[in-house]
């Protein structure tokens, strides 16, 4: 994905930050407070690896949303627990209301991909700057920030804000097909929504960083249909729809490369229903990415253009898509709000923050971002790598540059009228 190109106000912002850089100064009081939270941080962090929270695993979430509520609660929030419109874990929904002009909404997730038993085979572990656990970055890691950021902010007495808003999910692995919609509204009421998914740890990137912008995420099914018959006393009678499948499957696997804004993957199949039947029927699912807005449509034309060249004679193919989360597109205010965070970036000791311009992972920035209405900034959560993968981590040194990030975000709109 690319960024929107800068024009006009989006490059005067740049060459703004880079003059400010120059003489930037900390908020002593909040990077102490950062420092001085970093054990709880890493404490958060152990208490929510340990509850297994698969993104199907609707009791693992139940009880990551009962730690969730009660440390939204803790920090003064009235919570709302809602049950999502498909799928297993429920929407939390926290709110305070302040004395300030600005909707602030800040947005993670609570699930992981991760099966249960998960811990039995990669454990929490911690070795030197690294803190290894599963869902640790993706996303519990931007929970930890959103919870201590807030906690610090309520101890100083923040209330710079006509409303704010905390969203935590269960199902954001899951395409958000529960929460989504209520995400799009609620991001509709803010006038700034910040993301917290994880950037990439520094082992991997040239420095921490914000991202602005992400696909969006579709799933593409093939149906074929062929004819049954024995497969060993009379396969030429039957039409063998899974050697049909695995032709449309290698005719169309780069299909979407000649399609701008789109990305296809085939990655699941099924077929036949016992060893001596020639297979009647046969299904296959590709995970798409989307980063224009024709991009579905361009897609469906040619996969459907492609089921009409048959290797199977008298089998019938058909495809369908399934739009799942919107793409996240940064616009000029994105890039506002980035060109804030470089500032910010540079009061600690003049640390690099870099500007990714896409991720082809989906987020739900898309969904919050979807009205228009806010401005909107992803991963401003803990650097790590590995997620979705085994022995994932976070690197410990970007829990106090984080969580000075969103407090001195935060406190900045605040100020705003």
């Amino acid at each position: 994905m690319t960024c929107p190109p800068l024009r006009g106000a989006a490059v005067t912002l740049l060459l703004a930050v880079a003059s400010a850089a120059l003489a930037a100064e900390p908020d002593r009081a909040l990077l102490a407070a950062s420092q001085a939270a970093q054990p709880a941080v890493v404490e958060s962090l152990r208490e929510m690896v340990a509850i297994e929270s698969g993104t199907m695993d609707a009791a693992g979430l139940s009880r990551m949303a009962d730690w969730s509520e009660a440390r939204l609660k803790s920090l003064g929030l009235q919570v709302e627990r809602r049950k999502p419109a498909a799928g297993k874990g429920e929407i939390l929904i926290g709110r305070l209301d302040g004395s300030g002009q600005r909707k602030l909404m800040l947005i993670a997730h609570m699930d992981t991909v991760y099966q249960p038993g998960i811990l039995a085979t990669q454990p929490i572990k911690l070795d030197g700057n690294r803190l290894y656990g599963p869902g640790i970055a993706d996303d519990k890691g931007g929970m930890a920030v959103i919870l201590h950021s807030l906690g610090i902010l309520r101890d100083a007495g923040w209330k710079d804000y006509a409303r704010l808003t905390v969203v935590f999910n269960g199902d954001e692995e899951s395409q958000s097909a529960g929460s989504g919609e209520t995400i799009a509204a609620l991001g509709a009421e803010h006038d700034v929504v910040l993301s917290y998914e994880p950037n990439p740890a520094k082992t991997m990137a040239k420095a921490e960083g914000v991202l602005l912008g992400a696909a969006g995420t579709a799933e593409a099914t093939m149906n074929v249909k062929g004819k049954a018959s024995h497969a060993g006393a009379a396969p030429d009678q039957g039409r063998n729809a899974l050697v049909e499948m695995a032709h449309q499957v290698l005719l169309t696997a780069e299909l979407a490369k000649g399609i701008p804004g789109a990305q296809l993957n085939w990655t699941r199949a099924e077929a036949g229903h016992t060893r001596n039947q020639i297979p009647y029927e046969a299904r296959a699912f590709a995970d798409v990415r989307l980063t224009a807005t024709d991009a579905a449509d361009k897609l469906l034309i040619a996969l459907n253009v492609k089921a009409q060249e048959h290797r199977v004679a008298d089998t019938e193919v058909s495809y369908s898509l399934a739009i799942g989360r919107p793409p996240f597109v940064g616009d000029a205010r994105t890039l506002a709000l980035a060109g804030r965070a470089k500032v910010i970036y540079t009061e600690l000791d003049g640390r690099a923050l870099q500007f990714i311009p896409g991720t082809g992972a989906g987020t739900d920035a898309g969904f919050a971002s979807r009205s228009g209405k806010p401005a909107v900034l992803e991963s401003l959560g803990l650097s790590g790598w590995g997620y979705h993968a085994k022995d994932e981590y976070i690197e410990i040194d970007s829990i106090v540059p984080r969580l000075y990030l969103t407090m001195r975000l935060l406190t900045d709109l605040g100020k705003e009228r």
